[in-house]
């Protein structure tokens, strides 16, 4: 029975969590971690989720979304190359766009045989599919050619027992070996307009103080919000536990780890850093929501958060925390 069972084509049913595309977007945007690229190209953008994703990047300046018609971006299609476009392929990306690092994903047929309903899975526009070797064969004669190096990884794992196939997208990611000189990189512009600029967004940069400033105070705003309905969650039940009012009563409250969302990250509360409810008010002490990643990152300094957030926020006479009417809880919900 087990030598039968072995034989028998995989059935069962391949669900990916995350989702692969959600998985192939995150692998882009840890590599964009790593290396902090100014600028950053999708080729094959579809409907621009990835840009979307990617302008929250601080170290990106430009970002460019190519696809084959215009009608793509808008109807969320995604194309796909022929063979003839493919042996282009190379020569645009690798030889006269030359970027540091080329990112590359592509379905393993290998895979294909643990998916009952490939139709489904699969997009129907796809032109062909490569099976792992074929993949390597090409991005490595590729890397030869144009001075790249070449690793290879993917997303999607196969069920256990199922190793063999692989990876259900195959990644190829590819690093320029030396830096383009004078005489390599392409300093003529094109004759002849090749792209039509579909659509162009500027967004403000944070090295421009005024657009700092409104980010901190918006990032401050949230993360004080999040703070006062954790506490006042705590205190209604307590005030249930207890029956009593949780309102008249002065009340210290310790955060703990499920206290705030993991987008927020987990700070480490010291006792003077402690938010607390007196009479109808909430405290929510500058240094708590200065120790949030977010708010760190955008500000620097503890200084520059005081200094930004200055006459924007009702705060203590001290100024040392944030000021909350709790009388405004419900009307906010």
């Amino acid at each position: 029975m087990d030598k039968n069972f072995q034989e028998e084509p995989f059935i069962g049913i391949i669900k990916f969590t995350p989702p692969l595309y959600k998985q192939r977007y995150q692998f882009i945007k840890d590599l964009v971690g790593k290396y902090k690229p100014k600028k950053v190209a999708d080729l094959g953008c579809a409907d621009c989720t990835l840009l979307q994703m990617l302008k929250f990047c601080s170290c990106i300046e430009v970002l460019t979304g190519l696809d084959i018609c215009a009608s793509v971006m808008k109807e969320n299609i995604i194309e796909h190359l022929e063979q003839s476009e493919l042996k282009k392929f190379p020569e645009v990306v690798f030889g006269f766009m030359a970027p540091r690092i080329v990112v590359i994903s592509t379905p393993n047929s290998e895979f294909n045989a643990l998916l009952p309903g490939k139709a489904l899975f699969r997009h129907p526009d796809h032109k062909f599919e490569w099976n792992r070797a074929q993949f390597q064969s090409w991005a490595l004669e590729t890397a030869r050619r144009y001075d790249y190096s070449v690793e290879f990884t993917g997303v999607g794992h196969p069920p256990t027992g199922m190793e063999n196939v692989g990876f259900c997208t195959q990644i190829g990611v590819f690093v320029r070996k030396y830096p383009q000189t004078s005489e390599s990189a392409q300093s003529e512009k094109p004759t002849e307009a090749v792209y039509k600029t579909v659509f162009r967004a500027v967004y403000p940069s944070l090295k421009d103080e005024k657009y700092l400033k409104n980010a901190v105070l918006s990032e401050v705003i949230f993360t004080a919000q999040n703070i006062k309905r954790s506490l006042l969650d705590r205190l209604m039940a307590e005030h249930e536990e207890y029956n009593d009012d949780p309102v008249e009563r002065k009340f210290q409250f310790q955060p703990s780890r499920n206290c705030f969302s993991e987008d927020l990250g987990k700070p480490v509360v010291e006792k003077s850093m402690e938010p607390f409810v007196d009479g109808n008010v909430v405290y929510v002490p500058l240094t708590t929501i200065f120790s949030f990643p977010k708010v760190k990152r955008l500000c620097g300094t503890f200084e520059k958060l005081c200094k930004f957030i200055a006459g924007k926020v009702t705060l203590s006479s001290d100024g040392s925390a944030v000021m909350f009417n709790t009388e405004l809880e419900n009307e906010e919900n």
